[in-house]
């Protein structure tokens, strides 16, 4: 009993007396023996030394601390040396197969997130898409893009307007540089080689996990003070959220974050279809010419000038000139919007403010006639340009 106590006793010295120096020491001695024993010990000799070496319990610790960190170093290795470190050309190109995206954008102070299906043709160019916004200056808006129009429904005011395609696709091409990954990465790296943006990737320790690329833009970039960050899929290497950043008062407030929802998984051609209720006003602004040419009148001159030849065709119940000077609304809706009114003179024409939500506010008053009662009647005219056509303005609302 006493020879096992005593025996117990060693093992548990052993387990204290144990640390990375002590194990080191031994390890330095063995491997000076065995570069001895390489000098000028035979083969029998060499081997019969090792065997000595081995049957030590010190020994055989510290060897098999070696085998495990030799193990563990072999499998980090093997893991990790087939692994190219990742740069944004890889979303690049993993993008150039991609047909399909559909995406949410999440804003803070909306409840609802907008809402986009982009479909690409075969050289990557935007084919056709929908925009879903439940909060705009207009109220809810729904735009299709397709076939090289834009349709655009403003559900509040309930009213259809397709408009001149140049600049609207303009306009899609710049929401698509933020829409469209590949385009957003696309610009990145441009302005990255630029020195405008500064980037910083971290990629995952653990598997499953995405990389993630933050980028700075610098004080000479288009958008200083903004900041995106992107998850990448590590494995696809296509991106699946972006956040952006504001700078405030020294620290980057966030923003709103993309959320791509899928991949090249067909959409379905009732996507592109507007469902347009029966009593909805359609404007086609493409088959007719909208609003008064700018020419070189001031923009404070053309907004005076088009709402006094709207009112002048009000009085004149000249419906279809009005209708093409307000948007291009059907002459037979603003007849039906002013049964029973008339208008008779122009009091006044203020001059023209800047407007939150349209380019510019003309105030004005004017006489109307009612049942035989004549009243003077003061109204805010929202004028701005034509969509797509910036050289003619056009009115775009009117309050009274």
């Amino acid at each position: 009993m006493k020879h096992t106590n005593d025996l117990e006793h060693s093992i548990e010295n052993l387990r204290a007396t144990t640390s990375p120096a002590t194990d080191q020491r031994i390890l330095t001695d063995a491997s000076a023996a065995l570069d001895r024993s390489n000098q000028g010990y035979s083969d029998s000799k060499q081997t019969s030394l090792r065997r000595t070496i081995m049957k030590s319990h010190w020994t055989k610790f510290a060897a098999a601390a070696v085998i495990i960190v030799a193990v563990v170093v072999s499998i980090t290795v093997l893991e990790k040396s087939p692994t190219v470190a990742y740069a944004l050309e890889q979303t690049i190109q993993a993008n150039h197969s991609v047909r399909t995206i559909h995406v949410k954008k999440y804003i803070p102070a909306n409840e609802q997130p907008e809402e986009f299906w982009v479909e690409f043709d075969e050289t990557g160019e935007l084919y056709r898409c929908r925009m879903n916004m439940p909060k705009t200056a207009d109220g809810p808006k729904e735009i299709v893009w397709l076939e090289d129009k834009a349709g655009i429904w403003l559900k509040a005011k309930n009213i259809y307007i397709i408009v001149h395609h140049k600049l609207i696709a303009e306009q899609l091409h710049q929401a698509m540089e933020v829409l469209d990954p590949k385009l957003a990465v696309q610009n990145l790296q441009h302005l990255q080689s630029e020195g405008k943006v500064r980037i910083e990737i971290v990629e995952p320790v653990l598997k499953g996990k995405p990389i993630v690329v933050t980028a700075t833009y610098l004080e000479n970039s288009p958008k200083p003070g903004t900041r995106l960050t992107l998850t990448v899929d590590a494995t696809t290497k296509l991106v699946g959220q972006i956040e952006v950043y504001r700078l405030s008062e020294g620290d980057y407030e966030y923003k709103s974050r993309l959320e791509i929802q899928d991949y090249n998984k067909p959409i379905a051609s009732e996507v592109f279809t507007l469902d347009l209720p029966a009593d909805a006003i359609r404007i086609d602004q493409t088959t007719q010419d909208v609003g008064l040419a700018q020419g070189d009148l001031s923009d404070n001159e053309i907004a005076v000038k088009l709402v006094r030849e709207v009112l002048e065709a009000l009085i004149a119940k000249d419906y279809a000139k009005a209708g093409r000077l307000f948007q291009g609304v059907p002459a037979e809706f603003l007849e039906k919007q002013f049964a029973g009114k008339s208008f008779v003179r122009i009091v006044s024409i203020g001059q023209p403010k800047p407007s939150k939500w349209n380019k510019l506010l003309v105030p004005c008053e004017f006489e109307v006639e009612v049942d035989g009662k004549k009243t003077l009647v003061q109204a805010n005219f929202y004028v701005r340009e034509v969509v797509g056509v910036p050289s003619r303005w056009t009115v775009d609302g009117m309050s009274e």
